[in-house]
């Protein structure tokens, strides 16, 4: 269910030649950080991460999803993130032990993936470089420039009661021709220099666009909803069961009488007793069926 503390506004700075987005998300957060029981470093780095996906899906122009996907080798094993078109939203994160106030900051050695995939034709595009910088907004804004060239700003920030974002980027000019104003970019990275997370988290989007930017010709387009939302099906978790072949299914069952598998994302549990497995390679392509028994 949407509410409007939960929303998605692209806007242009006319005046700056620059475009951005605002994000913020106050029930889907608190669904998510339910799921896993996620607190302190760890939720303020998944809330960050649920931020900057739906961010991004400012500039899908199809039917999809796009998901970010940050492993470390230290404490932090894993942050993953993803928003479809429409405004669908979750994440998990993985890690050792105690996550201390000191690993809010990134290892060396991390590496992000940003992968867009375009459910209409099934294609599939993936980014991935190495992370630069010890935070996850130095992180998205290395990778916009590297793998797309692009200049870009960020802002985020998660309490447990909400996260969000803001984006800014400069437009591209056609033809190699210089911005009309030279200098807009600057100021508009400037000017979000100077917001904080409060402002960020708290005020209404039009305010905190007018306070920074009220000289570049703010124009705001209508919210876009967002909501906490899994896209996993008793089908979906059929496939996987199948995947690992009848003989692990079969010694499952025969040590706990069914197999059970539990969604990371939103704690939905799914139960396959003998005959449900028997269904699902029942259902298998007979090749694929015939692989899995040998």
């Amino acid at each position: 269910m949407t509410t409007p503390n939960d929303f998605l506004h692209r806007f242009q700075l006319e005046g700056a030649g620059v475009r951005g987005v605002l994000v913020r998300l106050d029930d889907s957060w608190k669904r998510i950080r339910a799921n896993g029981d996620y607190d302190g470093p760890i939720a303020t780095l998944l809330g960050q991460t649920v931020a900057a996906s739906a961010l991004f899906t400012s500039s899908i122009k199809f039917e999809g999803r796009l998901s970010i996907h940050l492993r470390e080798s230290g404490a932090l094993r894993l942050l993953f993130a993803d928003c479809t078109h429409d405004g669908q939203v979750r994440g998990i994160a993985r890690w050792d032990g105690e996550l201390q106030a000191s690993h809010v900051a990134l290892e060396p050695g991390a590496r992000l993936a940003i992968t867009i995939e375009n459910s209409t034709n099934e294609s599939r595009y993936q980014g991935l470089v190495p992370v630069e910088g010890d935070d996850l907004a130095s992180a998205f804004e290395g990778y916009f420039l590297r793998s797309e060239q692009l200049p870009t700003r960020l802002v985020l920030a998660a309490t447990p009661e909400r996260c969000g974002g803001l984006l800014l980027q400069q437009i591209a000019t056609t033809g190699g021709a210089a911005p009309a104003d030279a200098d807009g970019w600057n100021r508009a990275e400037h000017l979000l220099a100077t917001l904080t997370p409060e402002e960020l988290l708290d005020l209404p989007p039009e305010q905190v666009l007018l306070r920074l930017f009220h000289e570049e010709g703010v124009r705001l387009q209508p919210a876009q909803p967002l909501a906490f939302d899994c896209s996993c099906s008793r089908e979906r978790v059929g496939t996987m069961l199948r995947s690992l072949g009848r003989d692990e299914n079969d010694a499952v069952l025969a040590e706990q009488g069914s197999v059970e598998i539990t969604c990371e994302f939103c704690n939905r549990r799914y139960v396959f007793d003998e005959a449900d497995v028997a269904a699902v390679f029942a259902d298998a392509p007979a090749a694929e069926a015939s692989t899995t028994r040998h």
